[in-house]
């Protein structure tokens, strides 16, 4: 793992906050208990929006502790990079793709601008999950990521809805109720909303494909997906040839 020159667009706080958890991203029932239960639901509707990931070239803009990354690893990309700036998570994602024997990924801690400029053009899907409300400048996020794409590349966003929902069910629910999540995991003034999102993809060049909710049932546990982006959502992304 190499280190960024100019991390400039982090947050200390936030990257303190998940370096203290470090230790706990493989744990399913831990603190990322739902990142490990979205996994597969997030993982195939990539796969199906980009064709699969067999021969193509990934990388994965704010890791963790590579819980996405490690799956399309094993999903038959040619290369996957994990990227972050929290260096005691991508340690635990180093550590554990080491122990799984899994093939071609490797992690790096350099900054999404700074990979941009190295490596512009280079990847044939670029997936950023659960990041851009944890920085400062997150429109600088979406424009080094179309930098990253190749021309008719896929890239994918993941965020929160700035919505009275969002509060209620990902703030109040999952942080104080469930706690399901820990306490200050989420900031929801940094929640964006999904015309602000939109807004940074166009003028990023690129263009705008499908998007999708997440709902959850804390009765049950379970995790769908469906077109509510009341809270959760996903975008899916391309870059014009």
């Amino acid at each position: 793992m190499s280190t960024s020159p100019n991390p400039t667009n982090a947050d200390a706080a936030e990257l303190k906050k998940f370096s203290d958890l470090a230790h706990k991203w493989w744990d399913p029932n831990g603190e990322f208990k739902p990142l490990h239960a979205i996994n597969p639901l997030r993982l195939d509707w990539i796969a199906r929006a980009c064709g699969g990931f067999t021969g193509k070239t990934v990388v994965d803009v704010g890791c963790g502790g590579g819980i996405l990354s490690d799956s399309i690893a094993r999903a038959g990309a040619a290369e996957v990079l994990g990227i972050d700036l929290a260096e005691k998570s991508l340690s635990v994602a180093q550590l554990h793709a080491l122990e799984a024997s899994t093939p071609n990924i490797h992690y790096r801690t350099i900054s999404a601008e700074d990979l941009a400029q190295e490596r512009a053009g280079q990847f044939d899907v670029v997936t950023c999950m659960e990041m851009l409300e944890h920085v400062p400048d997150p429109e600088s996020i979406v424009h080094a990521c179309a930098h990253m794409a190749k021309p008719g590349g896929w890239l994918f966003f993941s965020t929160l809805n700035r919505t009275a929902k969002s509060w209620l069910f990902a703030i109040v629910g999952a942080e104080y109720v469930l706690r399901i999540l820990p306490r200050g995991t989420h900031d929801h003034a940094k929640f964006i909303t999904p015309a602000e999102l939109s807004l940074w993809i166009r003028n990023s060049g690129l263009e705008l494909q499908s998007s999708r909710g997440l709902e959850h049932n804390p009765l049950t546990g379970r995790y769908w997906l469906s077109d509510n982006t009341d809270v959760n959502y996903m975008l899916a992304v391309r870059k014009p040839l």
